[in-house]
């Protein structure tokens, strides 16, 4: 084992558990090991090349776990954002940032490098982060994914169009047949993989080996993801498009089991080779430029986000958790910064000064992250903004009678369809409030009185007349936000019973406080159905087993023993 390896591992360890305790995220953790450590650090790790071989191992295998995560399916239902969000953002991020450097009296050529620079997000902190709060799935977390599926396809011309900036030899004819190319091997790709990995797969599953089966799955991954680099497209694009493969076979959930741990180390050696490549000296030596540049870009490239969002008519929780994400620079664009850094294109002093920058926007993503519903909650206080984006509500169908007396379910997954449906057997008359357009499509489907909306405004909780519902019940993934519609029912009807769900233990005294009847955890409730069924499995009789559930479901309540 290197040295380096060791080195670096046990920073990542000590730094983690200090910001832990100081409740901060794990990934600024990982950043700020590798700033200390690296070589304008205290230097204990100097040759960075092995580290960021690594490195790299990490981002593949955490875009091939989000693939298997995902499926074509899905993929499917996010081609608006990948096609019209991903070339909005890019496109007026590229032009926002060209227009800048004009003014500031830079060349043509110049400017579109930097706003090719400037256009990228890091693909790996946000689908991190996101994964960690499981907001992957919610509306915004696709929209996300989205722009950033469109953005690494941009690699491939931006690869080939920055050489032709720096010779002034660029034609739209060789940029448009390098997509043709690229558009090609992926077709061939998936339908290669398509037919070829099941194949091999049934015949590896066979074995009942494990180790053949994480072998056959990282050699799909890397395969692919090699397969793609070779016609230009990022790495981390091909080891999606292997967690796509696979996910839609048997054999994903499998696959992504046995992955995850390999995931998680290597990842953490991404974050902190990119944590080293933050220069201290030129941070204390030139701090204004440095700063301001990073304000510069978090700002812009927020407003860009919001600009898209309102372009798309989405709601502005949406666009504000979006923006948020991705105001960071990406890790490909230092890439493409070191290709213009040979070329002529960029000066050694800026390139420092672009990379300290880029690398601070990435240290605080995770506390955006973080602090996005915060920053959501208050744009919507702000007079008449929340107006001027997406329709905070979409009428539902037309009932006979007024709603009242109605139970109003905040939240379409599984925990609310099997609450409509159980409700819909009692005859008992419920609203469904679901920001997911395509859940709502569902719902109605299902034959629901369903309602497309933000549980968290108090606008559209007053168009479900939560006031004179009968319950409320709040069924989001997102535990912040489960306390903000707790907190915007309370406002509405001091009286109204509200029983909300959390995810953790840890999530119930948030609810509780925001206002909750009854608060539920979904850890608990599925732990204790185990007990239970145990219980009655070695021979207790359901009544003492029931009463022993009981007891236990008491004393994790808040105010039990916790």
């Amino acid at each position: 084992m290197p040295l380096d390896v060791v080195l670096v591992l046990a920073a990542a360890l000590v730094v983690v558990l200090v910001l832990h305790r100081l409740r901060l995220p794990v990934i600024a953790g990982f950043l700020v090991a590798g700033a200390l450590i690296g070589p304008s650090g205290l230097r204990l790790v100097t040759d960075t090349e092995r580290i960021e071989q690594l490195a790299e191992i990490g981002v593949v295998l955490l875009l091939f776990t989000i693939g298997l995560e995902f499926s074509l399916a899905r993929l499917r239902r996010i081609a608006r954002a990948v096609l019209v969000g991903g070339s909005l953002q890019v496109g007026l991020t590229g032009v926002a940032a060209l227009l800048v450097a004009l003014a500031w009296g830079e060349p043509l050529e110049r400017g579109v490098f930097l706003g090719f620079l400037v256009a990228l997000s890091s693909t790996a902190i946000v689908l991190r982060g996101l994964t960690e709060r499981d907001e992957l799935a919610a509306p915004h977390g696709r929209f996300i994914l989205g722009i950033l599926l469109f953005q690494d396809f941009c690699v491939v011309p931006m690869m080939l169009v920055v050489p032709m900036l720096a010779t002034r030899t660029a034609t739209f004819g060789a940029v448009l047949g390098a997509l043709a190319l690229a558009v090609g091997v992926m077709v061939v790709t998936l339908i290669l993989a398509r037919y070829l990995v099941p194949f091999v797969f049934a015949r590896v599953a066979r074995t009942r080996r494990r180790d053949l089966f994480l072998l056959a799955a990282l050699l799909t991954c890397a395969g692919i993801a090699w397969a793609t680099q070779q016609v230009g497209l990022s790495l981390a694009l091909g080891a999606f498009l292997a967690g796509l493969v696979l996910a839609d076979s048997e054999y994903g959930h499998q696959a992504l089991a046995d992955v995850l741990p390999l995931r998680d180390l290597f990842t953490s050696l991404f974050f902190v080779s990119l944590g080293m490549l933050l220069d201290v000296r030129i941070l204390l030596e030139s701090p204004g430029p440095v700063l301001g540049l990073c304000a510069a870009l978090l700002a812009g490239k927020f407003l860009v986000v919001v600009l898209v969002g309102w372009l798309m008519r989405l709601p502005l929780r949406v666009v504000v958790l979006s923006g948020v994400a991705l105001a960071q620079v990406g890790e490909f664009s230092f890439v493409l910064a070191g290709l213009g850094r040979g070329l002529g294109l960029v000066s050694a002093r800026d390139l420092s000064v672009f990379l300290d920058a880029s690398v601070l926007t990435m240290l605080v993503t995770p506390l955006l992250l973080r602090a996005g519903p915060h920053l959501a909650a208050g744009a919507r206080r702000l007079a008449g903004l929340e107006r001027v984006f997406g329709p905070a509500e979409i009428p539902a169908p037309e009932r006979d009678a007024p709603l009242d007396g109605h139970v109003v379910i905040l939240g379409y997954g599984l925990g609310g369809r099997l609450l409509a449906e159980s409700l819909r057997a009692a005859n008992v008359p419920r609203l469904v409030v679901e920001l997911d357009p395509d859940r709502v499509r569902r719902a109605r489907d299902d034959g629901e009185h369903a309602a497309y909306g933000d549980a968290t405004s108090p606008d559209v909780l007053e168009a479900a007349h939560v006031a004179r519902a009968s319950h409320v019940a709040v069924l989001l993934n997102d535990p912040d936000a489960s306390a903000r519609a707790v907190r915007a029912v309370r406002r509405l009807s001091r009286d109204v019973p509200i029983t909300a769900r959390g995810r953790f233990l840890d999530d119930l005294p948030l609810l509780v406080a925001a206002g909750a009847t009854h608060a539920v955890a979904q850890e608990v409730e599925a732990s204790l159905e185990l007990v239970h069924y145990v219980l009655v499995a070695a021979h207790l009789e359901p009544g003492p087993a029931s009463a022993i559930v009981a007891a236990e479901r008491a004393s994790l309540a808040p105010g039990g023993r916790g």
